[in-house]
């Protein structure tokens, strides 16, 4: 491998490591990017270090410390380009949901000491405290779109990432619509494309692991749901999960919230 290669770094934020593990995943596609770029700081992976600053840095978590404010300023200040990778780091993740509740009440239901714990009020996601170059989504993150954004920024292009729905991958694969046919809660029209419909192909509604879509029109598919016969608890849940700190999902939870339906 050539020095002149760019350099990668990965750090870890709040989260469950589950991104960037599907880059190790990637096993043999791991070799291609291993001869295309020089892995300067992956602690996941190995306890190699090589100095910034990095061509290329894969942020994975959300900000949810002060430590965790500070050191994402950091990062930026040595990164030509900053890649967001997974639901936590691009919308604040599943402890978002701290951010509609007091969160010492959360602290204090589960720690022995919650004097001894110090956290900020919400979890954001990583464009809330610097700019970000680009924004992979998921929970967690495609193996093959993670490769194609790497591989688009070593070559200097813009990365070839769908921004349609995920209905439109069920329609390619060829599956029965499970809201239409047999009814079941699905947030497909609204998520955006990137499973491979995954959870249809298994016969279940999505959960948006990827996030709202570019023109998500999460009112509408809400009327359709209460249409259906859910309430607004079942409907703010079901907006409620991997990626409630979205604008559009969070938003919609919220109209959901005391609803009367």
């Amino acid at each position: 491998m050539s020095t002149s290669a760019p350099s990668l770094a990965v750090w870890k934020f709040a989260s469950c490591d589950g991104c960037q593990l599907s880059l190790l995943n990637c096993e043999k596609e791991l070799l291609a990017v291993a001869d295309a770029v020089q892995i300067a700081y992956f602690p996941e992976a190995t306890r190699g270090y090589i100095e910034g600053p990095y061509d290329i840095s894969l942020v994975e978590g959300s900000i949810t410390t002060g430590e965790d404010a500070r050191r994402i300023q950091e990062v930026r200040a040595v990164s030509k380009r900053v890649i967001t990778i997974g639901a936590c780091a691009t919308s604040g993740g599943i402890q978002a949901l701290r951010n509609s509740a007091d969160v010492r009440d959360f602290t204090e239901a589960v720690y022995a000491h919650p004097e001894y714990i110090s956290t900020l009020e919400r979890s954001t996601p990583i464009s809330a405290h610097i700019t970000v170059d680009f924004q992979l989504r998921g929970c967690p993150i495609d193996r093959a779109q993670l490769l194609e954004v790497v591989a688009a920024f070593v070559q200097g292009r813009q990365p070839r990432i769908p921004t349609y729905s995920v209905c439109v991958e069920c329609k390619r694969r060829g599956l029965t619509c499970v809201a239409v046919a047999k009814g079941m809660a699905c947030l497909g029209p609204v998520t955006q494309a990137g499973c491979g419909a995954l959870c249809p192909s298994f016969d279940r509604g999505c959960y948006g692991c990827f996030g709202p879509q570019d023109s998500a029109n999460t009112s509408s598919l809400a009327d359709r749901l209460a249409s259906a016969g859910m309430t607004s608890r079942d409907i703010q849940r079901l907006f409620s999960t991997y990626n409630v700190g979205s604008q559009a999902f969070g938003a919609q939870a919220q109209r959901e919230q005391g609803g009367a339906r």
